[in-house]
Order: structure tokens, then sequence, then C-alpha cells
């Protein structure tokens, strides 16, 4: 079990198969190695906040899968075998247990969230917390390197758990927020009074937000759709980027007439939203409303992102808000630890977005939290109202969006795909730089970018390696399917040449 564990980590998070059911996935999250992973964070921020073991505060909560409280209890009994007491706060959101270590009235030492965001019903992980936000990579890495050494786990202290209703105190403070930021001046209590707000939480743990903000906020929920917590996802899986989850939400909005509909993941660290005409405000569109309502609060600011957006965004961002684009690496950690070195550096960044949804705000830690982002959505949307009755997607009408966007991903087939994948891309450099036609965006952080001018594909093309798995994908946009197809044929007799890398999507 110990030897397994440095496989568990994916990025700064643990990720694992914790039911059976799908064939061909062992178990190798069990009870037994949360319990060990437990105790071990324990003793890690014991010796990172120079506190001894028993005046450790930690809270545990957990999202809506049908492993989650059976893993919950095992960490419980991991982290108060240590003397540490233990806050169980339920079921609960991602954001609001990192809030349990900042706000005044709690400031725990540390917490940890039960959950695999969008993952299968069978998957499930752990993410750690500390008043500095998630645990980076390293760090986890030394927690894993404890638990190695742990011979066996002490007895349970029954008597070091509380259970706390966290969610409920974490929309206060979000209910707060809205009333404060939209300062009505017709209905100060209750500013979404008149609208018609609907969530589609998709069974996982964002359902609180109907009852404990919007209806505290005077919101219309009637056609609020899958807010009942199950394990099981029977209705689609709880991700905004998912397009059977996005179409439920659009069909929702439309047969109710609603001015709102917003969708969460899982764990509530992402969301998106589709406006009154059904329109689905996501990836590009959700990154340009929100720099646009940033960027007037905070005019010049810059705007990290991720490395897939567009080149419309860019021109979006700069030109239109007049704001600056950072276009930077894909992975949610990545973009945000960006935005916080520009600070540092006197580089004045209020947002770090990535195209998946996690959005970062200054003013909020820089925590990846989807249910401040609507909090941030839904003051623009009432002052719009309130203001001169214009609708939010107004804000994003000057964006301007290819005509064709896709993806191609790519399965590396050897065992070390990493150093193949990138081998890959160093060829792929010498072979674009010979291409007439094509240029090297300038600068990119990340894969091989190009831009293609109007006689060689008329758009820009991405080919990078996957944070975390054996794939290479590629992310065309053109005005023209012609456009499209000459730039993935021309791909297409570079990438043939390798034999371990399975190039079958680019066929169909």
């Amino acid at each position: 079990m110990k030897n397994s564990l440095e496989k568990l980590i994916n990025g700064n998070d643990i990720r694992g198969v914790a039911l059976e059911g799908v064939e061909g996935e062992k178990v190798n999250l069990t009870p037994e190695v949360v319990e060990i992973l437990g105790v071990a964070f324990a003793k890690w921020l014991s010796i990172n906040k120079n506190v001894k073991a028993e005046n450790l505060k930690i809270s545990v909560g957990r999202d809506s899968r049908l492993s989650g409280e059976n893993l919950k209890s095992a960490l419980i009994r991991g982290i108060t075998s240590v003397g540490a007491e233990v806050f169980d706060c339920g079921l609960a959101s991602t954001p609001a247990m990192f809030m349990t270590t900042v706000l005044e009235e709690y400031k725990f030492h540390g917490a940890i969230m039960i959950t695999a965001s969008h993952l299968p019903f069978n998957r499930n992980g752990m993410k750690f917390f500390t008043n500095k936000g998630a645990i980076e990579k390293l760090d986890l890495k030394e927690v894993v390197s404890i638990a190695k050494e742990i011979e066996e786990v002490n007895e349970a202290k029954e008597e070091k758990v509380n259970v706390i209703d966290f969610i409920s105190e974490y929309s206060k403070f979000l209910v707060e927020k809205i009333r404060t930021g939209v300062n009505s001046k017709v209905n100060k209590e209750e500013p979404l009074k008149g609208f018609k707000i609907i969530v589609d939480a998709g069974n996982g743990a964002g359902g609180f937000f109907v009852d404990k903000v919007l209806k505290s906020l005077g919101a219309d929920t009637e056609g609020s759709q899958f807010t009942e917590p199950d394990g099981r996802f029977p209705n689609h899986i709880p991700n905004p980027e998912d397009k059977e989850a996005m179409h439920s939400i659009q069909k929702a909005v439309l047969e109710n007439k609603a001015d709102l509909g917003i969708i969460f993941d899982t764990d509530v660290d992402r969301a998106a939203v589709v406006d009154s005409h059904g329109n689905e405000i996501n990836r590009n569109r959700l990154i340009a409303l929100i720099s646009a309502i940033i960027l007037e609060e905070n005019p010049k600011t810059t705007v990290v992102t991720d490395s897939v957006t567009s080149e419309g965004l860019k021109d979006f961002i700069e030109n239109k808000c007049g704001g600056k684009h950072h276009r930077f690496k894909r992975g949610y950690k990545n973009v945000i630890n960006e935005a916080i070195r520009l600070n540092s550096e006197g580089e004045e960044c209020h947002i770090a977005i990535e195209t998946s949804g996690h959005a970062a705000l200054r003013e909020n830690y820089f925590l990846d939290d989807g249910a401040y982002l609507i909090s941030k959505i839904l003051v623009k949307t009432a002052k719009l109202k309130e203001e001169n009755g214009e609708d939010i997607h107004n804000l994003i009408k000057d964006l301007k969006e290819a005509s064709i966007s896709n993806e191609y991903r790519m399965k590396i087939t050897c065992e070390d795909f990493k150093e193949y994948g990138n081998k890959v891309l160093e060829d792929l450099k010498s072979y674009c730089a010979k291409r007439e036609g094509w240029e090297f965006e300038v600068p990119n952080y990340e894969g091989v970018r190009v831009k293609c001018d109007k006689e060689n594909g008329d758009g820009w093309f991405l080919v990078r390696l996957s944070l975390h798995d054996p794939v290479i994908p590629m992310n065309v946009e053109t005005e023209k399917e012609e456009g499209e197809k000459l730039i993935v044929s021309e791909l297409y007799k570079f990438f043939s040449g390798y034999e371990n890398l399975n190039i079958e999507a680019l066929n169909k």
C-alpha cells in the first residue's frame, strides 16, 4: 500500500479509484490509504506550522460521491489518532473548505476536501489546504513521504471531533458579498428580487446555492435541477465543460424563461452561466465576461489565462476592455501561481482563469471558487438591470469568436510518455519553422503555438503535452472549414512519422 502512494499524486491533489464497478479499474484509494494520509497531513502541518499535533485544528469536508462518507470517516480517524482536533463540515464545496482556514471565527490550521471533481462515480481524491491556499505538489510529496514512514496508526479519539454546518456560514459570506456589491437603491436585503435564476448542480455539492444564497437574496429559483446530492450522477456529469451538461442547463433556462442559468462542477470550484436567450457563457466567453467586470473595477489590470485561449479573447481584453492579456500554461495552479508571481514583481493582476472554468480573483485569496465567480456575475447582473435594464450578455457582444474551434487528442503509447512527447514537440518546432505562412506566437509559455496566415489556414493551432496524461492535445481555431482541413492535414503528415503516437483523432 505504501509503495503505491506516489501513484495517487495528480498535480497537487490525491486522485484514485475508490469504488469497484468499472472494468479494469482496481480500487487503490482505500479507507486505509486515506487514514494514513490523514495522519501524515497532520504531522506535516505540525512541522510547518510549528504547532504541537494535539493543538492542531483541521477541517474535513466531502462532495456527494458514494465513497465520500466512508473515506471521510477514515480520514477523521487518522487525524484524531495524532491528537489533532477535527471539524467535520459534512457535505461541502472545495472553496468553502479553504475558507475555514481564513475566516476570522475559524482560522483552522488546515483543511481537507474529499473530492475528485468531475471524474466518474468510482473515483475520489483529496485536496489539502492551509491559509496560503492549496498545498503545492512538492508539499504533497512531503506528505506522502511522511505517510510511507508510518508503521502503525494510534487509536482514534472520538472526543476530538466536532460537527459544524460550515456551508451555511460560507453561504452567509457570499450573500453579504452580493448585497454589498449590488448596493441596491431599490432593495438592499433582496437585490435579486424580480430575477428568475436557476441552478444545475448535476447532483454534486452545489445545490446549497439555491436555498442558502439565491433565495436569501430574493431570487425566484423555480426550475433549478439536480440539486440533490447523488454520487451516482444519474442525470449528467457535473462539469461545465461537458456538452450534455451544458445542453441541460440551456434547455432549462429556455423552458423556465429564466434570466440566468448557473451550472457548477461537483465540488463547486468551477462554474459557467447561460444567459436569458439560452447562450452558453463558457470557456473564452466566460473569461471575457469576468474580465470585463474585473477591468471595470481595476482598469488596465493583467488577466492571466491558460494557453488555449483564442486570439479574439486577447483582442477583447486588450482593445475592448483596456487590460493586458497574459496567456500562460494549462493547469489552474499554474495560472494562479503566475498571477501571484506577477503581483509580487509589481505587475498588477486581479484575475487568473483557466478555460475549464477555474477562476481565481485577487480579492478572494486567489482561490479558484465557482460560487464566488458566480457571485461577481450576479452583482453585475443586478446592477445592470437596475441602472439601464441591460442583459449580462451585452458585456461580451464585442468578443470575436472563430467559426471553427476544435481539439484533437493524440495518445502516446510508450511508457516514458513525457520524454517522447517533448521530443515530438521539439521536432515540431523545427518542422513549423520551415513552413511558409506559419509564424510562432511570441511570447508562448507552453507547447508549440503557431499563427497561420489567410492562405495557409487562416487561424492558429497549439500543440502541447498534457499535464498528467500520455496525451498530446492539439487545439485548432480557424475561420473556415477549408482552413482547418489545411492545418490538420499538414500536421497529419508530420505526426504520421511517430510510431508511438496514435493519430486516429486526426483521421476523423
